[in-house]
């Protein structure tokens, strides 16, 4: 029997402040305000662990189910500046579009074996992905592709040193990690204020 994981996240003041608002009030926030993530962190945490036991029964490793939780609330992420929901019922209407897209995900989705899946739920919670993802995107091309080189490939600066060079970036190995530190500060002022506050306080 997998397990359904805690999101601690929910006990921050920021969201424990958002919980008398109904759902059809935080995606529409959410969609007004794209600069502020607590919107849909708060949709997030309310609906966490029903998404997650729905996406169990799909795999067989909680590695997996883990991964698999993360890439649906990716794609929830991904569509919810656009959905519009019906007047009314309410819940029954957000619950289904949200089960629509888990189902859809689940479908389309094919999750690697677990010795393949290098995501850690509680490294990185799936709106603290989604709202780096989107820093990211705002890191100018050099220093990003260096974060990037350095968090998800390991690679040292010689290596990223070499592989710049073949792409005609001459950029001496010594140079690497001032490009490095300039990429971590573009990232982290590129997170919303809330995100940082809810995720990166500690």
């Amino acid at each position: 029997m997998l397990s359904i994981p805690t999101f601690p996240e929910a006990e921050c003041e920021i969201l424990q402040s958002l919980a008398g608002y109904s759902d059809r009030e935080l995606v529409s926030l959410h969609q007004q305000h794209p600069e502020q993530g607590k919107f849909f962190t708060a949709l997030f945490c309310r609906y966490g662990a029903i998404v997650h036991s729905v996406v169990q029964h799909a795999v067989e490793s909680q590695l997996q189910a883990d991964y698999l939780f993360a890439i649906a609330w990716r794609q929830i992420f991904g569509e919810l500046r656009q959905v519009k929901l019906a007047a009314a019922p309410e819940a029954t209407n957000w619950q289904n579009w949200l089960m629509d897209i888990t189902g859809n995900t689940i479908e389309r989705i094919e999750v690697p074996a677990p010795a393949q899946i290098r995501y850690a739920l509680n490294a990185a919670p799936p709106p603290l992905w989604c709202y780096l993802e989107l820093a990211l995107d705002r890191v100018p091309p050099l220093s990003r592709l260096v974060v990037v080189m350095t968090q998800s490939l390991k690679w040292n600066e010689q290596r990223i040193s070499a592989y710049l060079q073949g792409e005609g970036q001459t950029i001496p190995a010594a140079e690497i990690p001032a490009y490095l530190t300039e990429g971590y500060q573009q990232l982290e002022a590129a997170v919303p204020d809330d995100i940082r506050e809810i995720y990166l306080a500690k």
